[in-house]
């Protein structure tokens, strides 16, 4: 599909037990973030809708769960089968309100594929029981499903991410309901609709809404017995908040602030560093688990500045679709300003700050485009070195001391990922045990290599909880123990 041929607009409605509904508070306007103006409308639901779908959902339990796993696991790959004919569709749209590259977008779209079959290729260990020997009693432990499960996700790669959590809850036996990202919910809300077609009514709802309206209801309700919920740190705060009024379980998967602690030994070559750039830069920065502080030991440190330069120096910014972007904008204004300032306070503190690519006028004038760029050697209490930037930019930090690099790396709010760089793997194993985060990469910063069969989550305040692997369907299921007399 060529950016000619994308339609105007894209309007999306509620999708509750097994029917589209309007909303009743209006619509969501989708903003385009290379352009500015209007590229779609999702419905806005009411309360009460809101809480038609819990409704729909824990009506629809009982029978759900009441099948096999391998029942509802043959179910969801049928789903996932039938809207296979629509990928190119969903990628462009999702491009588009996004503002991602399409191969991105298109990324996106089949890794929500990939997670669904790997999730239902679990269905077999659903079931599975521990047995304590007695005396005084033999007892076996199984797991059950929760019940009902409210699932948001965020804008950046809201399938892929989708893939990590809502296939796993369904072949646990719970029924859900989606919250697509109120931002860019066109592409998610389209693609859920049309897998939940597949599947009995109630089982997979799609509510888009303001989270004034419709968060008590999906969040703070005794009938919700798991919130999954993947954002900011400050969200995750909020949705804790929410779930203590009525005790629901919460799973987080939050920011993270990655440090990369490139090592002397490290390959830096032309495959290397096109790593490293992959890890920090793609999708404008704004993918939780990237890089966000690069640590090179000072003897490899001006290979890594060059490394990096010469792959930003061939940067060109524009829409997503066309073919000869390499960066997009970023999703909203308000993240835009956000990096501007961080970038302002390191500038007038003295670092170095190399920017890239030429900003596009014309049309994209209005769009919230920023220039790529490395912060050198800055100060290690500004800003961009201690929070998540979520955008194209990356302090870049000398160090002459292993253990010194380690503690720096460490020295922070979160704990979602982190890699090592070092041709010696003993090292790699090494140095990557030491680093406080759920998922450490070796020689790559990047979900493209991400192990999708391990449990993925962090620590410190990146996050509660584990999505994706064995331990990631557990964390859809309640234990239950029967003990038997010996």
């Amino acid at each position: 599909m060529t950016i000619a041929e994308s339609p105007v607009a894209v309007a999306t409605r509620l999708y509750i037990d097994g029917e589209e509904v309007d909303g009743g508070d209006g619509v969501l306007t989708v903003v385009d973030p290379a352009r500015g103006g209007t590229i779609g409308t999702a419905a806005a639901a009411t309360r009460e809708q809101a809480l038609d779908a819990v409704r729909a959902a824990n009506a629809a339990f009982p029978a759900w769960a009441a099948l096999s796993p391998q029942e509802r696991a043959a179910q969801i790959d049928a789903a996932v089968a039938a809207i296979g004919e629509h990928f190119e569709e969903h990628a462009d749209i999702l491009s588009r309100e996004n503002g991602k590259v399409l191969d991105e977008a298109r990324g996106d779209v089949f890794v929500f594929g990939f997670r669904c079959g790997l999730a239902t290729g679990l269905a077999d260990q659903v079931l599975e029981t521990t047995t304590l020997p007695g005396p005084p009693n033999e007892t076996i432990i199984s797991y059950v499903p929760r019940g009902v499960v409210t699932i948001i996700v965020p804008f950046n790669w809201p399938l892929a991410i989708l893939g990590a959590s809502l296939p796993y809850a369904l072949v646990a036996g719970n029924t859900v309901i989606l919250k697509p990202p109120p931002s860019a919910p066109l592409a998610t809300s389209l693609l859920i609709r049309r897998m939940a077609e597949h599947l009995p009514p109630g089982v997979l709802n799609v509510v888009t809404g303001k989270d004034a309206e419709i968060g008590e209801a999906l969040v703070s309700n005794t009938d919700v017995s798991m919130v999954h919920f993947t954002g900011s740190v400050r969200g995750g705060n909020k949705m804790m908040e929410m779930a203590s009024k009525s005790l629901t379980k919460v799973a987080l998967e939050l920011g993270g602030n990655d440090a990369a602690v490139v090592l002397k030994d490290a390959d830096l070559g032309e495959e290397g560093i096109d790593a490293l750039y992959h890890g920090i830069f793609d999708t404008t920065g704004q993918i939780c688990m990237a890089a966000k502080r690069v640590y090179v030991d000072r003897s490899r440190y001006q290979e890594v500045v060059d490394g990096l330069s010469r792959k930003l120096e061939q940067t060109v910014l524009g829409d997503g679709r066309d073919p000869n972007t390499t960066m997009g904008p970023l999703h909203a204004p308000s993240q835009k300003k956000f990096v501007e300032d961080l970038l302002n306070e390191a500038r007038e503190a003295g670092a170095e700050i190399r920017e890239f690519g030429e900003l596009p006028g014309g049309e994209f004038a209005e769009g919230n485009f920023l220039r790529p760029s490395l912060v050198l050697d800055p100060d290690p209490k500004l800003r961009v070195v201690t929070e998540e930037q979520f955008g194209p930019t990356i302090p870049i930090i000398p160090f002459d001391d292993e253990d010194q690099a380690i503690a720096a790396a460490n020295d922070t709010w979160a704990g979602l990922c982190a890699s090592v760089w070092t041709a010696d793997r003993a090292k790699a194993a090494e140095v990557g045990a030491r680093l406080q985060a759920g998922y450490v990469f070796v020689n790559a910063h990047s979900a493209a290599v991400l192990d999708q069969r391990a449990p993925f989550g962090g620590v410190k305040r990146s996050g509660l909880g584990r999505e994706m692997g064995i331990e990631g369907l557990r964390e859809f299921m309640d234990t239950h123990s029967v003990a038997l007399p010996a």
